[in-house]
Formats: C-alpha cells, sequence, structure tokens
C-alpha cells in the first residue's frame, strides 16, 4: 500500500480513538438508520478528509429514488455510499441496490457501512452486474497504533483517493487471488518447471506436460479457482501478459532481417 502522509496519518489515529467509543455508545442504544447516517457524515469529514458540505451529498437521487449518501469531488460523483442501521449485520446483498444503482451512473466503487463494519466494493460492469468486496473492517476493531489498520483507512480517505491507491490495492489483490495463482500453475512454463522436476525424481518415468496439467486441474485445484467469471478473467490476463512479453523480446535482429528479406531485387 502506499505510505501515509504524516498529517493524514495523525488524522486517523485521532479519529479512531474519538470514534471506536461514540460508535460503540450508538451500538448499544441500537440507535436508527438515520442517525447513523448523521455519524457517518461526521465519520467522513472529520476522518477521512471529505468536506461535509461541497463533497458529501445526502440521499443522491437516482431514476427517480435515493441512494443514502454520495461523494463528489470538484463536481465529479466518486462513490454511493448505501448505510444501514448500526445493529444491522451486513451482508453483500445490502450493498445490491448502491450497486445497480452505480453501474446506472458509471461509478466504479460502492460503500455500505453501517458505522462499525465499512465494506467497501468494487463494480463490475458486466451482464448480469456484479461486484467484488474489497475491503471489510471493524472500525471498533481497529487499533490506532498499528501502521496496517491505519493505511486501510487511507485507502478510502480523500487524500487517497486522490492517488487512486483504492485501485491500486485491487489490482495487488487481483495479482494474489487464488484465481490468478491457479492460472499461473496452468500455464506452459511452469508446467513444464514441475515435469522438470517430477522427472528427476521418478527419472525412468516418462511424464508429458498434459499429464501435468491434468493432474492439476483434476485433482489438485480446487473446482471454484477453475471455473466461472473470475476464473476466465484470470486466464485471459495471463494470456494477454504472455502475448505482450513475446512482443516486446521479439528480436530486432529478426525484424530487420525480415525487412531485407522483403525488399524488392532480393
Amino acid at each position: 500500500m502506499a505510505n501515509v502522509p504524516k498529517r493524514v496519518a495523525e488524522r486517523l489515529v485521532a479519529g479512531i480513538k474519538r470514534y471506536q467509543p461514540i460508535l460503540a455508545s450508538a451500538k448499544s442504544r441500537d440507535i436508527g438508520e438515520a442517525d447513523t447516517v448523521t455519524i457517518i457524515k461526521d465519520l467522513l469529514a472529520d476522518v477521512f478528509g471529505y468536506d461535509k458540505y461541497s463533497e458529501l451529498t445526502s440521499e443522491y437521487a437516482i431514476r427517480g429514488t435515493y441512494c443514502d449518501l454520495a461523494i463528489k469531488i470538484e463536481g465529479t460523483l466518486q462513490t454511493l455510499i448505501e448505510v444501514k442501521a448500526i445493529g444491522l449485520d451486513l451482508k453483500d446483498h445490502h450493498a445490491k441496490q448502491a450497486i445497480d444503482y452505480a453501474a446506472n451512473q458509471g461509478v466504479d466503487w460502492v460503500l455500505l457501512t453501517n458505522g462499525t463494519q465499512w465494506r467497501v466494493y468494487h463494480v463490475i460492469f458486466a451482464k448480469p452486474i456484479g461486484q467484488e468486496l474489497i475491503v471489510d473492517i471493524d472500525f471498533c476493531a481497529l487499533n490506532p497504533r498499528s501502521v496496517n489498520d491505519v493505511e486501510t483507512l487511507f485507502l478510502w480517505c480523500k487524500e487517497g483517493w486522490q492517488k487512486s491507491v483504492l485501485g491500486e490495492y485491487r489490482d495487488q489483490k487481483q495479482a494474489l487471488s487464488r484465481f490468478s495463482v491457479a492460472a499461473v500453475l496452468q500455464s506452459d512454463p511452469v508446467v513444464s518447471v514441475i515435469r522438470r522436476e517430477l522427472r528427476r525424481l521418478s527419472p525412468d518415468i516418462r511424464i508429458e506436460a498434459e499429464e501435468v496439467q491434468a493432474v492439476l486441474v483434476n485433482e489438485v485445484l480446487k473446482r471454484d479457482v477453475l471455473e466461472g467469471d473470475q476464473a476466465a478473467d484470470a486466464r485471459k490476463k495471463l494470456a494477454r501478459a504472455a502475448q505482450k512479453r513475446l512482443r516486446d523480446t521479439k528480436p530486432e535482429s529478426s525484424i530487420g532481417k525480415a525487412l531485407v528479406v522483403g525488399k524488392p531485387g532480393t
């Protein structure tokens, strides 16, 4: 993750210390959704650095209905926020309405929160529209002395947003996802290495790459990392990366030679 500027880190640490008892008290009183929204707006301003009057919009209107809150920076809609009462346990389906709103507006990010739990989703523009959970934290469980906790909050601070650190964090998570690892394990270079090492173990046994591939798919890797949209996307990314690597490493001498061979009169 990106380093958090000292001034922002100090604000985040102070915000954790200030708002944890406020949220704990609100939860013990089981306040309703409207009062939870009030606390969320204060948190977004005091802790996350957004201007309450120019960058936070209440009940953002979309096609005749409303999302609880929205964040705008320099007049451009950045993310939609769905707020639930502080006593409600959040589930993925609670974000569905906001996800649909975001897709309608071309917005990539949705925040679902009840004040204590904060869930950040990336909108997947497909048919049907989907979502990917990127961050899920319990604000009341944060440790103000933990660098990792402070860096996590920085992901959706105004300053972090302006540096696109949330998008970079998502890219990092995708690169290390089980789908990406599964795709890499099935790739020709990795299968070749596995085949070579297996032949060293059993030098008298003939082992083919196809056999290694079959064992990986049928016996080693779990079915959920081999099927579905995320698995397909990981394989496509790997294929694109391999093609790019081939293009970038194509010898210049071969290109020059091809030009000479193709020259008229030679």
